[in-house]
């Protein structure tokens, strides 16, 4: 495409909304506003490439109407997220009151804007999932746009379907209470069951962190190739395949039966990892007790080195102490729960950054474009 027909482009597009276009010699429009209570401007710059069947304009735009505010469960990673979107985290007061009821003051207009409100499921989970309901609430009944929910680790996801009598559906109870509140989108990543998605009414963003577990092994296991993937569950076999298949390695799982939540009764391995380094990936860890018996099997059967790589390290109980303990050359987790503290008390455990996944979601949320490149690419 050539420039001209690049100006004559967003003539058109800026056609709809009056604006003054002016173009100077080195090809960067000045954009005003013509209403005069608006006195913002926007800078684009075109850029052309020699190749015509790549040629499209780049436009680099501060985004308007958009606020991002955090919770307390996880204030730095808004903090990363805010840091890569080139803005600064809203302004909310969170606080107890003296019998523990939860408060919430959000201390700039929201009127009129997109709202993305940063909240994970660690830590006080019921304070926190309050917490972020009634920012929702808050935010919604200030007039704002659209609010939309980032969920890094979606509390409740385990409790997914009803697997015995009288047994709840808790995730789908959340669900409700998240459309109630005025939801009008969610992004969260790695569900505990894709399905999951199918308990809202209203848009679901679930993203993966394969890319970035693709990425870290690539570059921080030097004989990846001779490494197998192994699922410590069958649950988690088209996780596993879809990374074997991208990184072109065998894959392997393992059965496990339960005697009852978080205790193993036995495990059975479904492939051959002898004299090879085997990665166990799973999209959870609680208190290990999977981690630590399937690495013990594997190195049973003949593994030279086991990981562990999941995406939602939540590492309660003895967790940190069987990570010690156990034959791990490393424990790989996102920052979708806050991992300062078990960092601290554990050296085996290692962090991968996903921040820049959340802040393109959301920038691509904002200006509706497709997210759909975030769910095979890591944006750098």
């Amino acid at each position: 495409m050539s420039l001209s027909k690049q100006k004559k482009s967003l003539l058109f597009l800026l056609s709809s909304v009056k604006y003054s276009i002016s173009m100077e010699e080195n090809d960067h429009l000045i954009i005003n506003h013509s209403q005069t209570n608006l006195n913002e401007n926007i800078s684009l710059t075109i850029k052309t490439t020699s190749n015509s069947s790549q040629d499209h304009p780049s436009l680099h735009i501060r985004m308007p109407n958009i606020k991002v505010f955090g919770g307390s469960s996880h204030p730095e990673l808004t903090k990363l997220i805010c840091a890569r979107l080139g803005l600064e985290p809203g302004r909310v007061i969170t606080k107890k009151f003296s019998n523990r009821e939860t408060s919430v003051e959000i201390n700039e207009s929201v009127r009129g804007e997109d709202v993305f409100i940063v909240q994970s499921g660690c830590g006080e989970i019921n304070d926190n999932l309050m917490e972020l309901l009634i920012m929702i609430n808050a935010c919604k009944i200030a007039s704002a746009s659209r609010v939309t929910a980032v969920i890094p680790c979606f509390p409740y996801a385990r409790q997914d379907r009803k697997d015995k009598s009288r047994a709840p559906i808790s995730a789908k109870l959340v669900a409700n209470m998240l459309s109630v509140a005025g939801a009008d989108h969610i992004i969260t990543m790695d569900l505990h069951a894709s399905q999951i998605q199918g308990f809202f009414d209203i848009p679901v963003d679930n993203l993966f962190a394969e890319p970035a577990v693709i990425r870290w092994i690539s570059l921080h296991i030097p004989d990846f190739k001779n490494a197998v993937i192994v699922s410590p569950d069958a649950g988690g076999a088209k996780r596993v395949t879809s990374i074997a298949d991208r990184l072109n390695i065998d894959f392997a799982l393992i059965h496990k039966e339960r005697k009852r939540a978080n205790e193993i009764d036995s495990m059975v391995l479904v492939g051959d990892v002898t004299k090879r380094i085997a990665i166990l990936v799973d999209d959870m860890a609680d208190t290990c007790g999977t981690f630590e018996c399937a690495s013990q099997k594997l190195l049973s059967a003949g593994a030279s080195k086991v990981y562990a790589i999941c995406t939602h390290g939540i590492f309660s109980g003895p967790a940190v102490s069987r990570i010690n303990n156990s034959p791990f050359e490393a424990v790989v987790v996102t920052n979708t729960i806050p991992q300062e503290e078990n960092m601290k008390n554990s050296n085996k455990i290692q962090v991968i950054d996903v921040s820049m996944m959340f802040s393109e979601a959301i920038r691509r949320t904002h200006n509706g474009e497709s997210v759909s490149y975030l769910f095979t690419q890591m944006p750098l």
